[in-house]
């Protein structure tokens, strides 16, 4: 698993599920999912800025800004999915405020090393790596 490259945020995320016993990494997952933030006015706006993340089977939607260099993402997934709330609340936090190639150079990995592998599906899993791969995309053609 990589771990250079992991900014601040998405490290302490990692940390914080790694010191959790793995009995109780999915209740921590879900206290991300009550915590993914809203989406601005602007984007609820003009939903076609959407991207659909079809590797997740829940209806899950990424939009990704860059703006002087500095990300913000956005995410919705719904409330009845919450480990895919959770998966992309992380995502939404540990990506908003970085800049370009901070976020560029996240290892595609992340998803399976913040010690979940037990407690989700892989399927969920590969859900996350496919928010994390969309998110990268939309800040190349961005920047």
């Amino acid at each position: 698993m990589s771990t250079s490259d992991v900014p601040d945020t998405l490290a302490e995320i990692r940390e914080g599920f790694l010191e959790t016993p793995e009995s109780d990494r999915l209740l921590l997952l879900l206290e991300f999912s009550d915590e993914l933030p809203d989406v601005s006015d602007a984007v609820a706006a003009h939903p076609e800025m959407y991207e659909r993340v079809a590797e997740c089977q829940s209806p899950v939607y990424i939009h990704v800004e860059v703006q002087d260099d500095i990300v913000t993402m956005h995410a919705t997934a719904p409330p009845e999915a919450p480990t895919t709330r959770g998966f992309a609340s992380i995502l939404v936090q540990g990506l908003t405020g970085l800049t370009a190639d901070e976020v560029l150079a996240i290892p595609n990995d992340y998803p399976q090393s913040i010690g979940l592998t037990k407690a989700v599906s892989p399927l969920r899993i590969g859900g996350m790596t496919g928010m994390l791969m969309r998110a990268k995309n939309q800040v190349m053609q961005k920047r």
